[in-house]
């Protein structure tokens, strides 16, 4: 059988490793305790990958914590999966009709009861010790109330890229507002470690805006920048035909939007400008049409634009993405 991370961690055995670890030695006094760490799983039609997403967290050792599932109105066979594997785990999980993440996310953050808190999409994969490795250094550096790590890309059969995506490791050791805000660096949502209490302080994620994690990013950098990012690889993120990343107009327009919240900011002309090359950019890559019918809407004589302007009549086998 071809080696993969679903078959890994979703393939039911005669004899679960992961299950009988659970059911005896360390691992149960260490469930029994009150959770440093809840993970936040919120679960949308993910048939095919949700039952890897929870056996990846139950595999997790070294660290009191919970698992609390929300399924968000699933219409395939996620609930039955999900309740299923509630039975064997003992996991908190609640089904009821579609919210939306956002909504979703602050159930998952009002129930949570772990002094730290990440989140985990219901098509990844947690790698192990992770939340040993994450909660561990949260709780010798106490004066940042987040971390962030790395990704390891991942098909949707479970094959993983060799190395992590090298889009997050330049943002090694630490980030800043301005990294993020005028996109020098990049941090992965998925990676997140956050101490649960501040985050409710500060109001949770904004149902103002449909990216929470870009939200969150920035939020949290506005008022406790530079922000620690770890070498360790949180999560293996899959990507697959309905990642959400793969809509890159949905993706754009909103991070406009999110920037706009920050448009008294001394940045904020030229993060909006950058962003829209951006955006320019990626159009010219996908479909050189639109990238001319959005021309007006996107043009500016800013340098990040007149950069890119170029790519319009570039082929686009000559183009790198």
């Amino acid at each position: 059988m071809e080696y993969s991370i679903t078959n890994m961690f979703a393939e039911k055995m005669t004899e679960n490793v992961y299950v009988k670890a659970f059911a005896q030695g360390e691992e149960t006094e260490q469930r029994e305790l009150a959770p440093l760490v809840s993970v936040l799983l919120a679960s949308y039609n993910h048939e095919k990958f949700v039952e890897a997403a929870v056996r990846s967290v139950m595999a997790q050792k070294g660290v009191s914590f919970e698992l609390i599932v929300i399924d968000d109105g699933s219409s395939d066979s996620s609930p039955q999966i999900l309740e299923r594997l509630q039975k064997e785990f003992r996991f908190q999980y609640v089904h009821r009709p579609n919210k939306g993440l956002v909504p979703t996310m602050n159930e998952l953050l009002s129930m949570a009861k772990g002094k730290y808190f990440c989140s985990l999409a219901s098509d990844d994969v947690m790698p192990p010790d992770r939340l040993q490795i994450q909660s561990s250094y949260m709780e010798a550096n106490r004066s940042k109330p987040v971390c962030f790590g790395q990704v390891v890309r991942m098909d949707a059969e479970g094959r993983l890229d060799s190395a992590p995506d090298p889009r997050y490791t330049t943002a090694v050791p630490e980030v800043t507002f301005a990294d993020i805000f005028l996109g020098r660096k990049e941090l992965h949502g998925c990676t997140e470690m956050i101490e649960s209490e501040t985050f409710r302080a500060m109001g949770g994620y904004s149902d103002e805006f449909v990216i929470e994690d870009l939200q969150m990013m920035l939020m949290f950098l506005y008022r406790y920048e530079p922000l620690p990012v770890l070498n360790t690889v949180c999560c293996y993120y899959r990507t697959h035909s309905t990642n959400i990343s793969g809509h890159k107009d949905w993706l754009y327009e909103n991070t406009l939007k999110v920037l706009d919240k920050y448009s008294s900011h001394k940045l904020y002309k030229k993060a909006r400008s950058i962003w829209m090359s951006h955006w320019f950019s990626a159009l010219c890559y996908a479909d050189k049409k639109e990238a001319l019918r959005r021309l007006p809407e996107l043009w500016s004589f800013s340098l990040p634009f007149l950069k890119r302007f170029p790519k319009l009549f570039i082929p686009r086998f000559l183009l790198k993405r």
